[in-house]
């Protein structure tokens, strides 16, 4: 729990990884320079005080990160988004075994969300039965732009793709996080686009599709699809950090995210090892849209910063949150296709 000001907010972190990224564990050239490429965000978007040396970055132990997240960082609930990355790294970047093997040791800490791949067919299938009868999952996370032999990249509205959705309506996991964010040294940018999300969550209207990064840096693509579709959540991981290097570029993501989604499908990330909680939680808190944009965005109250920071994500996955640490239960706006329908024609005019 994070308390400034005398404001409480309970925090969930919802795009967490326990990686590795060591040299020993680097396949090629290309997760060599994946690992890197993590690593110049860290550097160029963390405040001096947070910038790790090039060896802690590439494998942090179980003692860092319960420290990071947990120790200093305000966190109360951490939900792993694994990243096989299997053709760059030798045993896996971030599998859902490794990261499971931590949250089995601290199960009141950790949230498991498994993956999949529509390229890997009926196999695959019968894996994310596997994973999701041992981890008891209520999340994936996916990497559309994630190669596979001669494949760089998928869609959400592929064939074996929808294959993989209907298997997660039967198995119960209803919270789909896919990566549509910055492109990554080697992947290729256009694999990251947010088109097919459209795609998806018109099809899939069960599911709620959080998309990890906005879709930076196609954010106007990204909110129109949002507007239209209720059932798609913006995740801030990659956009927080902007709140230090850009901050009113920062105002602007966050201000067309409240305007197109509002506050209760917008959740924080600190899309650990590549930031801490500790100061991205800090800086929320303290950050206000500055007067001069106000006019368009609004403010962010307490209120809207609780909801981001943990209580939405609380919502999404059953997480309890303490007495005190909520909010006064407003009236619930009807969020059905037909009535966002309605309020779109109202926003489009």
């Amino acid at each position: 729990m994070y308390e400034k000001d005398g404001e409480r907010y309970f925090v969930v972190d919802g795009h967490i990884h326990f990686w590795d990224g060591t040299p020993a564990n680097q396949a090629n050239r290309y997760g060599e320079g994946f690992l890197n490429c993590f690593y110049d965000y860290h550097r160029n978007l963390s405040p001096d005080h947070a910038v790790w040396d090039l060896e802690h970055f590439q494998r942090q132990s179980e003692e860092d990160l319960l420290h990071d997240l947990f120790e200093v960082g305000y966190v109360d609930k951490a939900i792993f988004q694994p990243t096989y990355l299997t053709d760059f790294f030798i045993n896996g970047f971030n599998t859902t075994e490794q990261d499971g093997a931590l949250a089995e040791k601290h199960p009141d800490r950790f949230i498991v969300n498994g993956s999949f791949d529509p390229r890997d067919g009926e196999g695959g299938l019968a894996e994310l039965e596997r994973l999701a009868e041992r981890w008891s999952l209520k999340g994936v996370k996916l990497y559309t732009a994630e190669w596979k032999g001669t494949s760089k990249g998928w869609k959400l509205s592929d064939p074996w793709s929808y294959r993989y959705l209907e298997k997660c309506q039967e198995l119960g996991i209803r919270n789909i996080h896919v990566h549509k964010g910055p492109t990554i040294y080697p992947l290729n940018r256009d694999a990251f686009d947010v088109a097919d999300v459209d795609d998806a969550a018109s099809a899939f209207p069960e599911l709620t599709f959080i998309v990890e990064h906005v879709g930076l840096p196609r954010l106007e693509d990204f909110c129109w699809i949002a507007t239209q579709e209720p059932n798609v959540y913006g995740g801030l991981a990659v956009a927080m950090p902007f709140i230090h290097t850009r901050p009113r570029y920062f105002a602007q993501i966050i201000g067309e995210l409240l305007y197109w989604l509002d506050e209760n499908r917008i959740t924080f990330a600190s899309d650990y090892a590549i930031w801490t909680p500790k100061w991205l939680v800090e800086a929320f808190a303290d950050f206000q849209i500055p007067e001069d944009m106000q006019g368009e965005y609004g403010a962010l109250t307490p209120d809207i910063k609780r909801k981001i920071l943990g209580l939405n994500l609380a919502r999404l996955y059953d997480i309890d949150v303490p007495p005190g640490l909520g909010l006064a239960v407003p009236e619930q706006r009807d969020t059905s296709p037909v009535v966002a329908a309605d309020r779109n024609e109202a926003v489009l005019g």
